[in-house]
């Protein structure tokens, strides 16, 4: 993978406190497994930049370099790589996402 596009990744989630790369938009999810990570963020009102893999193949396969995570979606926070559909679903359900967004100023109840 270029390192232009891998710089591009960076610049992208270092850019945005929250960052999702999905196929598709949140409001046109292209995959169930992105749509549920979009309605995810949605209920918890918490604001999020969008990257749609769908529109530039060398920055779908850049990403899953750029974390070492072979599927789509992933999920950003402040720079870190949170994880895809299981780990951000599961993290939901139990709280854990609530308080871990909540303990970096991102969500203001949990």
């Amino acid at each position: 993978m270029s390192d232009a596009v891998q710089e591009s990744i960076k610049k992208t989630v270092e850019s945005h406190d929250i960052v999702l790369f999905m196929k598709g938009t949140p409001v046109f999810p292209q995959c169930g497994f992105s749509s549920v990570v979009a309605r995810v963020l949605d209920h918890m009102q918490v604001d999020f930049e969008s990257v749609n893999v769908l529109e530039h193949e060398d920055v779908r396969q850049g990403i899953k370099d750029f974390a070492n995570w072979p599927t789509i979606p992933q999920l950003y926070v402040k720079g870190e790589f949170v994880g895809g559909c299981d780990i951000i679903k599961e993290m939901f359900e139990t709280g854990e996402l609530q308080t871990y967004l909540k303990d970096k100023g991102l969500l203001q109840s949990a």
